[in-house]
């Protein structure tokens, strides 16, 4: 098949640090790639990929040049779409909804995966607009906001088995990796981590807007020794992060879509202490691969428990669930269920 993949601008593909969204189109793509098939991606141009790249924008708007108006990009990213649409068998965007109107009057089959939160206001709005368009949902649990929406499969992230390489030693302390925000928990984090009387590891991206939260909660808290902040870090370095922790702690308060990390932990062999929220169950088999728990107590208990995890296991859980070959077969189905109608 001929396969457009349409990926955010933000941020590279994949991305140099932060980026959950981008980091899976790349994998999705060198997938595709190995399969034989014909893939052009449409993204910032300093991605890389084993597919054909279409450079939208010369770099990743988020580490690019300064004050930059993200809609000129996204501009630019539809009308080589359009020029372009005939070029392609089917086309997969990954830019939620934003092309919707164009690609509803190419006369090419599209899908989109939706990679973030869909209960806010006005979406069901948007949803009676497009009948006709497919969407893919990344767990059963972020598809409920919208149950009018074409939904024409649920496929779970992958990453290629190779990327990280399984530890079997415990771990000597608790890892955060993600973003300063309230709703990823690092507060929560750190309470867990000085209860359990472990050491915590903080990889975490401080986004613009959240600058004055980090200042004024978690910087206060950060003293080098019981709590270290690490920063970004690259896969190179998240490797090791993930690998020689006893454990990823994942206390999230928002309707996570997928959680991207509680994968790329797993296959490390590293255990998940995660909060019942959004997509954790459907990702986290409760005393498999890790612990699904409802507050801080529940989570320190949940600490002590840790040695009844068997690393092995765990990475054995993500080979069977999330590799990425398991990801592109799924999606190529959607492709080909989309050219056949």
């Amino acid at each position: 098949m001929r396969i457009a993949q349409l990926a955010p601008l933000a941020e590279s593909v994949p991305p140099r640090l932060y980026g959950g969204t981008e980091r899976v189109v790349a994998w999705l793509v060198d997938e595709l790639v190995e399969f034989g098939h014909d893939v052009t991606l449409f993204a910032s141009g300093d991605s890389r990929t084993k597919g054909k790249l279409h450079p939208v924008w010369p770099r990743a708007l988020r580490l690019g040049r300064k004050g930059v108006d993200p809609s000129a990009a996204c501009a630019i990213l539809l009308e080589s779409v359009a020029r372009r649409a005939k070029d392609f068998d089917v086309i997969h965007a990954h830019i939620d909804w934003l092309p919707l109107p164009l690609l509803g009057r190419l006369s090419v089959p599209f899908l989109t995966t939706m990679h973030g939160r869909l209960d806010l206001p006005g979406l069901p709005d948007v949803v009676r607009q497009f009948p006709n368009a497919g969407f893919v949902s990344i767990s059963e649990h972020q598809r409920r906001p919208l149950p009018g929406a074409n939904w024409i499969a649920t496929i779970q992230h992958g990453l290629p088995s190779h990327l990280f390489k399984p530890s079997l030693e415990r771990g000597s302390y608790l890892a955060f990796l993600g973003r300063f925000t309230v709703e990823k928990g690092p507060e929560d984090a750190i309470r867990i981590a000085q209860a359990a009387g472990k050491p915590l590891r903080i990889a975490a991206k401080i986004p613009r807007g959240e600058t004055r939260y980090f200042k004024k909660t978690i910087e206060p808290l950060i003293d080098g020794r019981a709590v270290h902040l690490v920063g970004e870090v690259d896969e190179a370095k998240k490797q090791p992060f993930l690998a020689e922790a006893a454990a990823l702690l994942f206390p999230i308060d928002w309707p996570e879509p997928f959680g991207l990390v509680m994968i790329e932990a797993m296959a490390c062999g590293t255990p998940v202490i995660a909060y019942r929220s959004g997509s954790v169950p459907e990702v986290v088999e409760d005393g498999v691969t890790g612990f699904i728990v409802e507050n801080v107590d529940q989570a320190t208990r949940a600490v002590a428990e840790l040695g009844r995890l068997d690393r092995k296991t765990i990475r054995a859980r993500f080979e069977a669930r999330f590799s990425a070959s398991r990801m592109a077969r799924e999606y190529e189905q959607a492709y080909r269920g989309l050219i056949a109608t």
